[in-house]
Parts: C-alpha cells; structure tokens; sequence
C-alpha cells in the first residue's frame, strides 16, 4: 500500500521498524514518518508475529496519534469533580501535589489507604506501577478484569495441568488437526495473531468447531457451531465428556498413566447425558453428538478459549470441564495440541504472574498479612491470597475495592485505565472515585474516569517511546523502537512511575531511574543490551521442545493431569468440574418480566475496549452503539432496525438505575431468547457530563453485586436476564449522579 501511495520512495519520509502495542498482538510495523509527523502505517513483512498483516486498530493509530483531543500537558481540575475545568500545570507542579497529597495521606492512614488501578493496558508497564506501590507498603493493585479476564483460565490450567496453555500462547492452531475455539473470536480479538494461525490451520486443512453465542467472524469459518446458551459452558463439556468415555474415543493410553481422578470425571460426567445437556445449553443432541466425535476423531485438537467463558458465576469450573474434555484426549505439549512453553531466555518479568523476579528473592513484596488486607483474599483466597499456587498473586478482587473507596479505607488512587467505563456497575464507579481524597488518570485523552479525577498526566503513546515485547504468546524477545517524539510533554509512564518514586523519596525493587536502565534492567538476565536488541530486532524464536512431561511429569501435585482437584477439594470448593446455572436466569423469579437473556463486550476489530471511540474511521463504521437481536424478537417488541432500544437488568431496576439504550441491529444467526449489547461505549465527542457518558455503557446496568464464582468473584456478566423496549421520542435519560 505504501508504495502505491508513493511514500516509500519519497526520500523525505523515514521508514522505521517497530513493533505495536494498539492490543494483544504486538504485531511488528512500519511506521512511515515526514518532518516529524507520522503519515502511515503497516504491517511488517520480516516480523514473526504478523508477517506483514496489520489491522484496522493498528492503522487507527495514525489518527490517535496526531488527534487534536489528545492530552499533552499535565492538567489539574478546576471547580467540583466532573464540570470539565482544567488548568495546565508543569509537570514538576504536578508531582510534587500528588507526591505530597500521597505523603499526607500516608501519614494520617498509613500506606494501604493508597492505591493503583490497572486494566488491560501496556502490561510493560505494571511492574514498574508496583514498583513505588510496593515500596510504599501497600498492597492495593486494583486489577478491573482481576474476577474475569484471564485470571480464571490461569486458575483452572493450573488446577488441571499446572501451568497455562489454553490462551494465547498455548493453542497451536497453526498446526492442528482440530481448532476448538470456546468462547473466543480470534478473527477479530486477535485478528494478526491467533486468527492469522487459524488461517495457517485451516489452509493446511485442519477442521474448526466454534463453541459461541453469537455467530462471529470466526463461527463463518467453521465446520460446527454450537450456539450455547451463555453461562452453559461447564454442562456443555461435561455431556461431550460423557459421550466420548461412554464410546472410548478418548486417549486410553495417556489417560491411563498421566492423569489421576478419572473414574471420579466419568461418574460425574455420567450426570450430563446428551437430553439434560440440550435442555441446559440449548445446543441441539446430534449437535452436541457431532462436535464430541469431532474431538475424538481428529487428533490432536488446540483449544483456544477466551472472555466468553469467564464472564459468569461458574467461570472455574467451566474451563475446568473444559481442560478436562481436552485432557482425555492426550493432547497437551504436542505438536498441533496446546503447547507448554519454556522460553530459552528470559528477562525479568513484566507480568504479575508471581511474586518472583526471575531467582530473585521476593523480599520487596509487602508482608502477607498486609496483602491479606486486599479485598477478596481472605474470601477468594485461590484468586488473591498471594499463597496461592495458582494465581496471579497481586490482585485484588476490584468490586470489593470500590467499597474501600466508599468508606474511606482507601482514599488515594493513581488509574491507569478507565474503571468508570469498564466496570459494571459504572455509577458506583463515579461514586468511589468522587469519594476519594486524590484520584489521578495516566491517560491519553479525557476519559470518564479521568472528568471525575483532580489530575490527568498525559501518556506517551507507543510510537513515543522504547520497550521490550516478550509478552506470555510469543517465542522471542522483540522491542519497539522510538518513531517520534513525544507530542508535546507526554511522558511514558516508566518515566512517570520514576518521577513519582523519587518524590515520594521510595527505594523500589524496579529499576525507575530512566526507562532505558529499566530496559536493561529487565535484560539482564539474558545477557543483552536494549540497544543491541534494537539492534537485532529480536532474539529467537526458538526451537520448542514438545512432550515435556513425559521426563518431567506436569507440576500439579500429583505430577499428572488432575480430573479430582485435591485443592479445591481443601479449600471446600467441588473437586469436580461442574454446571451451576447463573442467578439470574431464566429459571429465576423474575424471569417474566425478564424474558432475554442478555450478553455483551463481544470484540469489534475496530475497538480495544473502550478505545478507538474517538477515532474517525472506527466511528465511521459504528456511528453509535449497538444491540444485536432476532428480527422476531424485535418484531415482538415494535422495533425496527436502527430504532433506539432501552436495555434494563432486574439488577438496575431494583437499585432504581436507569436502563441504557443503544441502536437495534437485526441478525437471523443470533437466538430469539438472546440480545447482544456492544460495550465500553460512551461518545467522546458529547461535553454532556461524566453521568450523561454513561446512558450508552452497557456496564451501567450489570450488577457488581453477589452471588459471585465462588473461586474468582466473578460478577454475572454474560448470561443475565434483561428485558427492552423502543424507545420513543418523547423519552429521556435522567440520572440522579
């Protein structure tokens, strides 16, 4: 494209390798830059990751790039809370205000009355964020997505087989006999990586089965789609559980020696015949027949499950069913299977998957009776006891959180996300934040966490700055190079994490000085510079060793797949995969007056999140918000395509919350009894205040209240009930925030 346009061979335009970081995939790019503006990019050809594709949120960037609405400048809020004043501070003011403000309220309630939230942002940053919490003596990572992102596959992963290998990195879909995709849509979440594998698969001539709710992208490619019922997902697994031991199609060999608890699996999953399962899932009998075939029929198969699974109150034991389905058939750490990575090299982490710097000691984590203060530990203790073998370790249950807003407990709070937007729930949101002594936004433009904050510090974007990419998908260490020059003084927020630590006067274990000593820092281990890795491009990928635990067995307990969880079993949770129907179902009291189920935060290529609404093309695609439903359903309800549609929850109702609307968009693939509500939508553009933002968010109207997962917290997010109507012209949205 670029040499059609000429640019390539214009002398006055410099062409720079480096690698995005506009989502998941990290794809590898060409950034096209003339006098010091970026005009283009695209996809890198030599890059391991994408081989040249590139999508439409990584072409968006030109335009977040050089957008008039971006935040340069430290800003400090003038008047109340929420009326758009700001005045432009240095950025010296700046910190040393929150600096002392943080010192003071340290002082009066001690170090854990502060607080960082985190959401699915640049995860290089993290570590460095924990850097000056930590040193500091709190233990408060706010984690938004801590119930329900990828915490619960970790969990259950680990449960099963003891390490991850169903996401991201795992699934060798490149190279499989079956791609099983479970609640995920790699066409658009992660289109150049997984999806470009798919591709690879399919064209080889693997088979795929598509286990979805709705038909996506990636369903249009399948050789089966299930349409589940959401929230379903545990009984479903179980029945074809049922099915393949019932006519030995499973893996008897590996079964047989690898694995502990089968006879356990098989008289549970003897529960869920092929009738009770189709009741439950909605998923007809010879379907549920054909796809459990499909898996003992071509080995091995690659699972890849993702957010479709995880956003309910059952969302362990859902993939622990899964895991365990995928288990029978012997198809981990082998080529075409879900694979168990080892790197051959590694930096020291950027990830919170432990707390554990490489070899390192972990005497710079606060002490575990001050993590036990997190909220959730103590109730959740497999998803935020820092004990606990399985998970992420420095998280807290984020729902919970917002009540220590609330009362005073936690009374400062840097965001490097947008909570208000992103969470269930999303008036308490504004509420907690409004509660606060201080809260400050790292952001690049005004969000509706950052309207209700006292300061915004402007970010750097990625194509401002240098990091190291050796995220958990990928077989190599890679880095982005510097394209521009940051836009008027936004800072990376390494740099910013620094500033703040030396104000605040903090010895951290992170290496804050400069974010390139934190570069080399983070490289030590492997013996490399960052500047030779610029160098390089990157080191790897490396060759990968397959069938690993036949030498060394898997690390679980007993050293084999565990069907019978002997620690869940101590913790009182069930030892066995198993479905639990959500608590707002269809079965529930209320169901008549709420007859739809409802679903949402399905992925659009053009977003990441709440991202990208500011963007012309994105927007020219998606004008507004919108639900997707039957044409019968609609039909029931007098509304017509493109008409604007109430959507309330018995949640909202009871707890007089106003439903949100958002445009009708008609699909005969989508279940009568299900509607499809696109998420994190608020209009960037509207100078209406930060309540007004939040009459098209579909989170507005999800509880964040129990019953949760009994092992993550979850709220119930997908698989709710709900019920709507057209709205009418003389209709308004009133909000008492």
């Amino acid at each position: 494209m670029s040499a059609e346009m000429g640019w390539s061979s214009d002398p006055a335009v410099e062409i720079i390798k480096t690698t995005c970081s506009g989502c998941h995939c990290e794809c590898g790019c060409l950034a096209y830059v003339k006098e010091g503006r970026l005009i283009y990019l695209e996809g890198d050809p030599d890059h391991p990751q994408n081989e040249g594709a590139f999508c439409p949120k990584g072409f968006s960037f030109v335009d977040f790039q050089n957008h008039p609405d971006r935040v340069i400048y430290p800003l400090k809020r003038l008047g109340e809370r929420g009326s758009g004043q700001w005045e432009r501070i240095s950025w010296d003011q700046a910190m040393s205000e929150i600096a002392g403000r943080i010192e003071e309220l340290v002082d009066q309630s001690g170090p854990t009355s502060i607080a960082w939230g985190v959401g699915d942002g640049d995860r290089d940053n993290n570590l460095c964020n924990l850097g000056w919490l930590f040193a500091l003596g709190s233990p408060h990572q706010i984690g938004g997505d801590a119930a329900y992102c990828l915490r619960p596959g970790c969990i259950a992963d680990r449960l099963t087989w003891g390490q991850n290998n169903t996401w991201e990195m795992g699934p060798d879909l490149a190279n499989t006999s079956l791609a099983v995709c479970w609640g995920s849509n790699p066409m658009e979440a992660h289109l150049c990586s997984k999806g470009r594998e798919l591709l690879r698969g399919l064209e080889k001539g693997s088979r795929l089965l598509v286990v979805d709710p709705v038909f996506t992208k990636t369903a249009n490619k399948a050789d089966l789609w299930l349409q589940l019922r959401p929230a379903t997902d545990a009984a479903l697994a179980l029945g074809m559980i049922n099915y393949i031991i019932e006519n030995r199609l499973y893996d008897q060999d590996f079964v047989a020696n690898h694995t502990t608890g089968f006879e356990a699996l098989k008289k549970r999953a003897a529960e869920y015949t092929l009738q009770r399962v189709a009741e439950i899932t909605w998923v007809p009998e010879e379907k549920i027949k054909a796809a459990a075939e499909m898996i003992g029929r071509y080995r091995p198969a690659a699972l890849y499950h993702r957010m479709g699974t995880n956003m309910n109150t059952n969302n362990v034991q859902n993939l622990r069913a899964i895991d365990c389905l995928f288990a029978l058939m012997g198809g981990i750490d082998v080529p075409g299977g879900n694979l168990l990575h080892a790197p051959s090299a590694k930096p020291r982490p950027i990830s919170f998957f432990s707390f554990q710097i490489g070899d390192e000691p972990v005497s710079w984590a606060p002490p575990k009776e001050v993590c036990m203060e997190r909220p959730g530990a103590k109730e959740y203790p497999l998803n935020y006891d820092p004990a606990s073998p399985v998970s992420w370790k420095v998280d807290e249950h984020p729902h919970m959180a917002l009540d220590y807003l609330l009362d005073g407990r936690i009374k400062a709070v840097v965001w490097s996300h947008d909570p208000v937007t992103g969470l269930q729930n999303s008036l308490k949101v504004t509420r907690a934040i409004k509660a606060l002594d201080l809260s400050v936004v790292m952001d690049f433009f005004v969000t509706p966490t950052a309207e209700v904050s006292d300061y915004i510090l402007p970010l750097a974007t990625w194509l401002e700055r240098e990091r190291i990419h050796d995220q958990h998908y990928i077989n190599f260490i890679g880095c982005s190079r510097r394209v521009l020059k940051p836009r008027g003084e936004a800072m990376d927020e390494r740099e910013i994490c620094g500033m703040l630590a030396r104000k605040l006067k903090l010895n951290t274990f992170v290496e804050l000085s400069s974010a390139e000593s934190y570069n080399n820092w983070r490289l030590e281990p492997v013996g490399i510079t960052f500047n030779r890795l610029k160098e390089k491009g990157l080191i790897g990928p490396w060759d990968l060793e397959y069938r690993k635990w036949e030498k060394d067995g898997f690390p679980t307990p007993s050293g084999k797949v565990e069907f019978y969880s002997g620690l869940l079993e101590k913790h009182g949770y069930d030892p066995l995969p198993s479905h639990t129907a959500p608590p707002d179902s269809l079965e529930s009291d209320f169901a008549e007056e709420f007859p739809l189920v409802f679903i949402s935060g399905g992925r659009n290529i053009e977003f990441l999140h709440s991202m990208q609404r500011n963007l012309r093309y994105p927007r020219q695609l998606f004008k507004d918000p919108l639900v997707t439903m039957h044409p019968e359903t609609a039909a029931k309800y007098k509304i017509e395509e493109g008409d604007w549609v109430w959507i309330s929850t018995a949640f909202s109702e009871s707890n007089g919350i106003p439903p949100v609307r958002q445009r009708a968009r008609f699909s005969r693939t989508m279940h009568p009894m299900i509607i499809h509500a696109m998420s994190h939508w608020f209009y960037p553009e509207q100078d209406a205040g930060p309540s007004k933002r939040l009459e098209f968010n579909i989170n507005t109207i999800i509880t964040d209240q129990p019953p949760y997962d009994p092992i993550t917290g979850s709220p119930l997010i997908r698989g709710g009930v709900c019920k709507i109507a057209r709205v009418k012209e003389e209709d308004s949205w009133t909000c008492s925030e």
